[in-house]
């Protein structure tokens, strides 16, 4: 059965740094673009970051976290990771990854708490 398990999160002071992981259980997904999404409570499910697939590993950045948050893939052990630094209290939010387009069904995300 295809799923993703998104790990990683957790509560860490503003200026802080995280490590977050997106493992694709049961697909092959090497030759899928991927793509990390953030919930912010009240709020819709916005694009962070996407990587090409196919060897490409192009990126692509939303513009409130190109400089501070880097996207990479290990297509070997299916998994796609986002390294979180300079976090701000607006980075607070469920973060989920997806393929793209998204047909995976989603996972239950990774809390990101950035607070003194």
């Amino acid at each position: 059965q295809v799923h993703v398990v998104e790990s990683g999160g957790g509560l860490v002071q503003p200026g802080g740094s995280l490590r977050l992981s997106c493992a694709v259980h049961g697909h092959d997904f090497k030759i899928y673009d991927m793509a990390w999404y953030r919930q912010a409570p009240g709020k819709q499910r916005d694009f962070v970051a996407n990587i090409k697939g196919g060897g490409l590993a192009l990126t692509h950045y939303a513009e409130y976290v190109k400089g501070r948050f880097t996207i990479s893939r290990d297509d070997a052990k299916n998994t796609m990771y986002l390294q979180m630094n300079s976090l701000k209290p607006e980075d607070t939010a469920v973060y989920y990854c997806n393929a793209i387009p998204e047909f995976y069904p989603w996972g239950r995300g990774t809390q990101v708490t950035v607070s003194s």
